[in-house]
C-alpha cells in the first residue's frame, strides 16, 4: 500500500479521517442535506463543503451525482504521490477495483422520479446508476487502462475490493491498482434502514450496553496498492497480508448468531497472510452499533483468535464516521493502516458501558499506544457476505507465503433463457436461427423459470424474479456437478454472482414507495432485496453454501468477471469449488433505458442489440477435487485477461478493440499458449455495431488472415439476444459444452462492458479428470 485518500464526515482528506478517528472526534450530527422529519433519526456523518470534482463525468442536464464526486475526490488524493510509479509501469498496467453498496442510486432515483412524473428523463441518468459507471469514470479520469472492476457485496464491498485488487497484482494482471469505494446519502437509503428500525436516534455506540442501532455515514476512501517489484521499500505505507471471504448462508439481513461465518473470513485472512492469531495486535471491528451484529462479531473474533482475543484491542471507526456502507471497508482500512504506522489504537467513541454479549477490549473513548506489526479489519454485510483483511506494518520483514496453485475445471453448469433450459436448447436455437422477434417495444425476449422443486411458495413469496432465477440456476448447476445441497462438499462451496443492472425490480418498487409517501412508504420486506448481493446471499442460504462469496458488477462483462474471480480463488487454494453465476432479468424499466439510450434493436440488422433474460451458472472446481469426487471435467479454465479503454464522461471509446486485444493477449499468455493454439473464439458480437466493430478489429490483429487457419468464430448472441450481465457466463458455458466431447480444443471467450472494459477467458478440452 503506497497511497491513501478519503473524504468523510471528518473532513476532505485521509489525514482528517485518521486524526478524527485517533482522537475519537465524532462527526455524527444533524443531517442538513436531507429532510429527515418523519424518520426515526435526524443524525448522520454527512460530508459538508465537498469541493467540486476536478474531473469530467456525466452530468445530464447539469445533474450532479454526489457519489461520483466523492469517489473522484478521494481517488485524486490517493494517487497524488504515485505519479513516478505509474509512469514507470505504464497506464495500461494500472487498474481500478471499486466497491459500493448503492452505486449511482441518486441518478437512478432522479431518472425514475422524472419518468413517473410524466417528464422525459435523460436516459444517461439510468446509465450512471450501475457500479461500473463509477469505476469507469475513475479510470477515465486517471487515464488508466488496466483492469476496471466493480464489486457490490453491500457493506463488505470496500474490503472485498481491496482483496480483489491484491489478487490482480499477485497474479500479474496489474502492477498498480486503486482499490476502495464510495457511497452517498439519499432519502431512499435512510428510508430503508428506518423501515428496518435499525437507526440510532443518537450517534452510534458500538459494542455498548446502551447501543440503539447504527448511524449512517457517507464518503469515499481508496488505497493505492502496488507490486513490490515496482516500488521502493521507502514508499511502502503498509503491506496487504491477505484477506478472507465467507458466506453466512443464514438470513437476508441478520448475521449468523454464533459468528461462525465471520470467523471463517478472519481465519482465512490470517491463513493467506501466513499469520497466526498471536500475531494480531489490533482489530478494526465492523462494530455497527446494532444488537445482533456487535454480539455476533464478538463471537467471531473469539472463535478466530481463541484465547488471544482477550488481549487484543478492538475498536469501531463507525463510532466517529458512521456506517459508510460500500465505502466502510476502505475507510476503515485507511484507519487500520495509519494505526500500524503510528502505533496507536484509535478508540471506540461514545462507548457507554459493557454488554455481557460484547466482552472484548473495545478501547473506550481514548486512544492508546500499541506494539504490533499486524492488524485486521473486518466488514460484514447484508446477505451474509463477510470480508476480513490483514495488514502488516511497513517495517516488517513478513511476507505472505506463495500459495500452491491448482488446476481449475468446469464440473457442472445450468443455462436458463428465453430459448429454454440447457446448453443444448441454446445451441438448437442458434442452429435454427431463432432470433429474438420484433415487438411493439423492440426486440425483447424474457424467460419463464420454474421454481419447483427448489423453492416453496412460501420461500419465494418475498423474492423478486432475479433472485428466484439465481437460486434455480445455481441449484441445477450443483446437481449437474454432483454437489448435493447440505453435503460437506457443498458447505465448502462458494458463490460469486455477476450482474449488470442488479435488482431493478426491487429497487424501483422500494424507491417508488419512498417517492410517493416518504418514510411511510418504505417497505421493510422489499428493502433487503435492493442490494446487489442479495441473490448471492439467498443462493448461499437456500443451498447451504458457506465458502467465499462476492457479487461483481462489470456491466455486460459481469458474468465473465464472476468466472475469473472464482477461478482465481480456486487456483490459489481459497476454495475447492465455487458456483459462478450471472443473472439479469428484463422489465419495462430496463427496456426503456436501453431504448432511450439508442441501444435496443427494433428490427434485425439495425446496428443495435436485442435484449434477453438469462441466468447461467457454471461450477468451477479444483481438478484434484473433481477427481476425488470422480467427476468428469467438461473443460479446464487455463487463463484470463483484463484491460480497459475508457474516457472521461462515460463515452464508449474502445471502438478499435484495444482493450479486447490486450485482454485476449493476456489471457492467452497466462494460459501458456500462443494465439495459433486457439481453435475457437466465442465472440461478444451482439448486433451493436460500436461494440462488434472493436472486437472484429482485435480479432484481425490477433489472428491475421495471412497467419494460416483462423479460429472458428461463434456468435450466438446475434441470435439469442444480449443477456447483458450474463453474457460472458453464457458464452463460457456454451464453450465448455462444446469442448466437453472434443478430443482437443482451445476456446477464447470474450466479454466487454459498454464503457470499454474487456475480459477474456481461455478454456481447453480436458478428459483427464475422472
Amino acid at each position: 500500500m503506497v497511497g491513501v485518500g478519503a473524504v468523510t464526515g471528518l473532513g476532505p482528506t485521509a489525514d482528517d479521517l485518521w486524526s478524527g478517528a485517533r482522537d475519537g472526534r465524532v462527526a455524527i450530527g444533524p443531517v442538513q442535506g436531507l429532510d429527515l422529519t418523519d424518520f426515526s433519526t435526524k443524525v448522520g456523518a454527512e460530508v459538508r463543503d465537498l469541493p467540486e470534482a476536478g474531473h469530467r463525468y456525466l452530468r445530464p442536464g447539469d445533474f450532479r451525482d454526489r457519489v461520483f464526486e466523492l469517489a473522484l475526490h478521494a481517488a485524486d488524493e490517493a494517487v497524488a504521490g504515485t505519479g513516478a510509479v505509474v509512469e514507470a509501469v505504464g497506464t495500461e498496467r494500472c487498474g481500478v477495483v471499486y466497491g459500493t453498496c448503492n452505486a449511482g442510486l441518486l441518478s437512478g432515483r432522479e431518472w425514475l422520479a422524472r419518468l413517473d412524473a410524466g417528464r422525459d428523463p435523460d436516459p444517461r441518468l439510468a446509465a450512471m446508476m450501475p457500479p461500473q459507471a463509477q469505476a469507469e469514470a475513475i479510470a477515465g479520469a486517471l487515464g488508466w487502462g488496466g483492469p476496471v472492476l466493480s464489486v457490490n457485496t453491500a457493506c463488505a464491498s470496500g474490503a472485498n475490493a481491496i482483496g480483489w485488487a491484491t489478487d490482480l497484482i499477485r497474479s500479474g494482471r496489474a502492477d498498480v491498482v486503486l482499490a476502495g469505494g464510495a457511497d452517498a446519502f439519499s432519502d431512499v437509503l435512510y428510508a430503508g434502514f428506518h423501515s428496518l428500525e435499525a437507526l440510532s436516534p443518537v450517534p452510534a455506540r458500538p459494542y455498548s450496553a446502551e447501543r440503539q442501532g447504527l448511524s449512517l455515514g457517507e464518503g469515499a476512501a481508496f488505497l493505492v496498492l502496488a507490486s513490490e517489484a515496482v516500488i521502493g521499500v521507502q514508499d511502502v505505507r503498509a503491506w496487504v497480508g491477505g484477506y478472507g471471504l465467507s458466506a453466512d448462508g443464514y438470513h437476508p439481513t441478520a448475521p449468523r448468531p454464533d459468528g461462525s461465518g465471520a470467523s471463517r473470513a478472519i481465519a482465512q485472512a490470517l491463513r493467506t497472510s501466513g499469520l497466526v492469531p498471536e500475531d494480531v495486535g489490533y482489530v478494526n471491528g465492523h462494530g455497527t452499533g446494532t444488537e445482533k451484529n456487535d454480539a455476533a462479531e464478538t463471537r467471531a473474533i473469539r472463535s478466530a483468535l481463541g484465547e488471544h482475543a482477550d488481549t487484543v484491542p478492538v475498536s469501531s471507526t463507525k463510532s466517529v464516521i458512521g456506517h459508510l456502507l460500500g465505502a466502510a471497508g476502505a475507510a476503515e482500512a485507511v484507519v487500520t493502516v495509519r494505526a500500524l504506522e503510528e502505533q496507536v489504537v484509535p478508540p471506540t467513541a461514545s462507548y457507554s458501558g459493557a454488554d455481557p454479549d460484547c466482552d472484548l477490549d473495545y478501547v473506550p473513548l481514548d486512544p492508546r499506544p500499541m506494539r504490533s506489526d499486524v492488524a485486521v479489519s473486518n466488514n460484514f454485510a447484508f446477505g451474509g457476505s463477510n470480508a476480513s483483511v490483514a495488514f502488516v506494518r511497513a517495517g516488517s520483514d513478513h511476507r505472505p507465503p506463495r500459495p500452491q496453485l491448482h488446476d481449475v475445471v468446469v464440473s457442472g453448469m445450468a443455462v436458463l433463457g428465453p430459448f429454454g433450459e440447457g446448453a443444448e436448447a441454446a445451441e438448437a436455437a442458434v442452429a435454427e436461427g431463432a432470433s429474438v422477434p420484433e415487438g411493439p417495444d423492440g426486440r425483447v425476449a424474457t424467460m419463464e423459470v420454474d421454481p419447483e422443486p427448489y423453492l416453496t411458495r412460501k420461500a419465494r413469496r418475498r423474492m423478486d424474479r432475479m433472485t428466484v432465477a439465481a437460486i434455480v440456476a445455481a441449484a441445477k448447476a450443483m446437481n449437474d456437478a454432483g454437489l448435493e445441497a447440505g453435503s460437506e462438499d457443498a458447505k465448502q462451496t462458494g458463490v460469486i454472482v455477476g450482474t449488470s443492472a442488479g435488482p431493478v425490480e426491487s429497487m424501483a418498487r422500494f424507491t417508488r414507495g419512498v417517492l410517493c409517501d416518504g418514510a411511510a412508504g418504505a417497505d421493510p420486506a422489499v428493502f433487503p432485496n435492493t442490494v446487489y448481493n442479495q441473490p448471492a446471499g439467498q443462493v448461499a442460504q437456500h443451498l447451504h453454501l458457506h465458502g467465499p462469496t462476492s457479487t461483481v458488477s462489470v456491466g455486460h462483462a459481469s458474468g465473465a468477471a464472476a468466472l475469473l474471480y472464482g477461478y482465481e480463488l480456486i487456483r490459489t487454494g481459497r476454495a475447492s469449488s465455487i458456483v459462478c453465476l450471472a443473472v439479469d432479468v428484463i422489465d419495462e424499466l430496463v427496456v426503456k433505458a436501453y431504448d432511450d439510450l439508442g441501444l435496443l434493436s427494433h428490427r434485425s440488422g439495425d446496428g443495435r442489440f436485442a435484449l434477453a433474460d438469462a441466468a447461467v451458472a457454471v461450477v468451477l472446481e479444483s481438478a484434484s477435487g473433481a477427481a476425488a469426487r470422480r467427476r468428469r471435467a467438461l473443460a479446464e479454465v487455463t487463463g484470463y485477461g483484463c484491460a480497459s479503454r475508457v474516457r472521461p464522461g462515460g463515452v464508449p471509446s474502445d471502438v478499435r478493440g484495444s482493450a479486447t486485444e490486450r485482454a485476449s493477449r493476456q489471457a492467452i499468455e497466462t494460459a501458456g499458449i500462443e494465439p495459433g493454439d486457439v481453435t475457437d473464439i466465442w465472440s461478444v458480437a451482439c448486433g451493436l455495431e460500436m461494440v462488434d466493430r472493436g472486437e472484429r478489429a482485435a480479432i484481425d490483429r490477433l489472428f491475421p488472415s495471412s497467419g494460416g487457419a483462423r479460429p472458428r468464430l461463434h456468435q450466438p448472441k446475434t441470435v439469442l439476444g444480449e443477456p447483458t450481465g450474463a453474457a460472458g457466463t453464457l458464452l463460457a458455458a456454451l464453450a465448455a459444452h462444446d469442448l466437453a466431447d472434443r478430443a482437443a480444443g482451445v476456446a477464447l471467450v470474450n466479454a466487454v462492458s459498454l464503457g470499454g472494459t474487456a475480459l477474456s477467458v481461455v478454456m481447453r478440452s480436458d478428459h483427464d479428470t475422472e
